[in-house]
């Protein structure tokens, strides 16, 4: 999907919305992201930590969306290293 626009949330929600018919919250994503095995869970970060470099606009929605972001790349970053600490 790389001329998909959305963000790493936006794709999140709508694969999940179609799954189970309900987006999932920032928290959610976060636990469930502990269930994916190192190499998905480091290919997911890079994918992630790529889209953060981008460049935003400076509408208050952008920023926003950028915080959302950043707090939900924080709490992945967690579970990852709390993971790789357990040897998971």
């Amino acid at each position: 999907m790389p001329d998909d626009d959305r963000d790493f949330i936006k794709r999140t929600n709508s694969v999940v919305e179609k799954l189970h018919g309900e987006p999932m919250t920032t928290e959610e994503i976060a636990n469930n992201f502990a269930l994916f095995g190192l190499q998905k869970r480091t290919a997911a970060l890079e994918k992630f930590d790529t889209e953060l470099r981008g460049e935003i606009d400076s509408s208050p929605h952008a920023l926003r969306r950028r915080v959302q972001l950043m707090a939900l790349r924080k709490k992945m970053g967690g579970v990852h290293e709390a993971l790789r600490k357990a040897r998971r």
